[in-house]
């Protein structure tokens, strides 16, 4: 008998550099034009996008300089009188009306870190409870959809509902009931306006934690349930933490917006309710600003808001590094 055997191809044979150590061959990287040729298209789609960020974000940066001039409109820039820092001594001198906004400011960013925030959370943890996916589907489908409406919009939808002639005080008007005052009190404000918002943007914000959720590994799941563990076990030790990076990286940007607080939805109410409950930083600047006239003295407030945001964003990304989460970047 002849025996067959197997013919292999030899293996390559690495290049040698010249100091005598083999080294396998890199493909060179594409120089800058070569890349630019090759993106070209998907670069002129994104040039609008681009261009929209850089005049309406960066450009308008400039506008910041009037904050330091006793700025008149029909002057202009070039032509109004500088003033230095004259126009922050509204910060420091106690005015009343400054301490009202900012203190209502403080007060409306707690109750919307505390119940705005975690609502997604636990949306999200609801919908990923439920077993059938048309089910899921079709909720998330009509949880979405306030998002979409504008402010405008949302608020009327409350006053037809809870207004002094609105639906409900209809009902109890009919039946011989005394009515509520819901929207024209300035004491039920604060709960009027943090309803308003889980109403309107909870659905939309639980997409990225519903994404988070189907990365986790299932077999997690199944290790703690041979472990024992309940459902409230597993979602303690394995999807919170899972979620933990999203968690910290949304708080973190909500740090960094914290002094606006829905200048839309408060400045359509501020009517109803007056402005001691509803002025906050933003309608301030805008009251004293655009109404008022004193337009150094409303960049100055506006100024300082986003440089507070800023370091609220710095320090708490920087706090974050410390607990060994990623944050919104790491230097």
């Amino acid at each position: 008998m002849t025996a067959t055997r197997e013919t292999r191809a030899p293996a390559p044979v690495p290049t040698a550099e010249p100091g005598g150590t083999s080294k396998p061959k890199r493909r060179e990287s594409q120089g800058f034009w070569a890349r630019l040729r090759r993106d070209h298209p998907v670069l002129l789609l994104a040039l609008p996008g681009i261009a929209v960020v850089i005049v309406f974000q960066y450009v308008a940066l400039g506008g910041n300089v009037i904050a330091f001039q006793d700025y008149q409109p029909y002057l202009g820039i070039g032509r109004s009188l500088w003033v230095g820092f004259e126009n922050f001594s509204i910060l420091f001198s106690g005015d009343p009306e400054f301490l009202n906004a900012l203190r209502n400011t403080l007060y409306i960013t707690l109750l919307q870190t505390i119940f705005v925030f975690p609502a997604p959370i636990i949306l999200a943890l609801l919908l990923n409870s439920l077993v059938s996916n048309k089910v899921k589907q079709a909720v998330q489908s009509v949880l979405y959809l306030p998002h979409f409406l504008s402010w405008v919009i949302v608020v009327a939808v409350f006053q037809q509902m809870l207004g002094g002639a609105g639906m409900i005080n209809n009902f109890l008007r009919s039946h011989g009931w005394d009515t509520v005052d819901i929207i024209g009190n300035p004491d039920a404000f604060y709960a009027l306006i943090t309803s308003q918002v889980i109403w309107k943007d909870t659905g939309w914000a639980t997409i990225l934690f519903l994404a988070v959720l189907s990365q986790i590994d299932r077999s997690l799941y199944e290790a703690s349930a041979m472990d024992g563990a309940t459902r409230w076990r597993q979602i303690w030790h394995v999807t919170l933490p899972g979620m933990k990076p999203i968690i910290v990286l949304l708080l973190i940007l909500k740090l960094g917006d914290s002094l606006s607080v829905g200048f839309e939805q408060l400045l359509l109410q501020q009517q109803a309710v007056g402005r001691g409950v509803s002025e906050v930083l933003d309608t301030y600047v805008y009251n004293n600003g655009v109404i008022g006239g004193a337009w150094g003295v409303s960049a100055a407030v506006g100024l300082v808001k986003g440089l507070v945001g800023l370091v609220l964003v710095l320090v708490a990304n920087k706090i974050a590094h410390i607990l060994g989460e990623e944050g919104v970047y790491r230097a």
